[in-house]
């Protein structure tokens, strides 16, 4: 169906028959873009509309796909920007908070006799696994998408006194997913694509990076790109590679690299690169952050 305006008064038409029409109910379930007047002109028109619909969809999907997601929330102490490493951050269970390491350093300087205390909420540190784990618990009641992804991957590398069980880390990444987890989705696309306690599912392991990639996971997005290059989609490969860039993946700028230097990508598509990558180090560096990285390695942010 479509629409046109007379004297702003929308008008309705069926895309099968033609018939105006202001009440009109039936509307195709995938690219919703068409309209008609009835179930049966609706099931008479699928097959003239069926490639029409596959490329609206398509459509539709790389608009949402390759749209710049929104940034990680600010570090709840220093309110800088959160850097996008796992080993430039960490989530407290104790207060459901995720802190950047430099928060938790400079903390850590600050209070040398209670340097335990979480830099948020001042709680001890846990001094057991079991206690631990039930913190985590605690957030989970609480529905705590994070701690319900840490917990399915506490299960499946079998720590904290926990016996490995994919099972059970599957049940909790999908319920984390549920809530729109990015590190679920990205933890089910590894799995899927690894093979790890389910069979082997490309479709499904392209499936859950999109959606990684979508709530901002730059490493999700970097492998899309991957996948695209190996696929001959350059193209695809390079805007996958641009926006995981703008989110601080310094992976990412060496492959628009070598895309430039085969041919693949232009002077200008590297130069932007590097200039993206600086604007992110720029926003995300402190100078408690780079004390951190300067005494433990494994707390890089960039």
């Amino acid at each position: 169906m479509s629409t046109h305006n007379d004297d702003d008064n929308s008008i309705s038409i069926c895309a099968n028959c033609g018939k105006e029409g202001s009440d009109v109910a039936n509307t195709c379930n995938k690219c919703n873009s068409v309209k008609y007047c009835n179930a049966a002109c609706k099931k008479k028109h699928r097959h003239k509309h069926k490639k029409e619909c596959e490329r609206k969809v398509a459509e539709l999907h790389d608009e949402a796909l390759f749209k710049q997601p929104q940034p990680d929330e600010d570090c709840p102490i220093c309110f800088l920007c959160m850097p996008h490493l796992h080993s430039g951050r960490v989530y407290k269970a104790c207060c459901g908070k995720i802190i950047c390491q430099g928060c938790v350093y400079a903390a850590d300087v600050r209070d040398k006799k209670s340097a335990s205390l979480c830099p948020f909420c001042r709680t001890p540190a846990p001094d057991s696994q079991k206690e631990v784990i039930e913190r985590y618990k605690v957030r989970m009641e609480l529905n705590d998408a994070i701690s319900m992804s840490d917990f399915g991957g506490f299960y499946a590398q079998g720590l904290h006194g926990l016996p490995q069980n994919y099972a059970k880390a599957f049940e909790l990444w999908h319920r984390a997913e549920e809530l729109g987890n990015m590190a679920a989705y990205n933890n089910l696309g590894v799995t899927y694509g690894a093979g790890r306690g389910v069979e082997v599912d490309e479709k499904k392991e392209k499936h859950y990076f999109e959606l990684a990639a979508m709530s901002g996971s730059v490493m999700a997005r970097h492998n899309l790109g991957v996948d695209e290059m190996q696929t001959g989609n350059m193209d695809r490969a390079l805007k996958h590679w641009i926006i995981a860039v703008e989110g601080g993946f310094k992976r990412s700028v060496g492959s628009i690299k070598r895309l430039y230097s085969n041919g693949h990508a232009t002077k200008d598509d590297y130069a932007n690169a590097l200039q993206a990558y600086q604007a992110h180090l720029n926003e995300i560096k402190s100078l408690q952050r780079d004390e951190a990285a300067a005494y433990n390695a494994d707390w890089n942010y960039y």
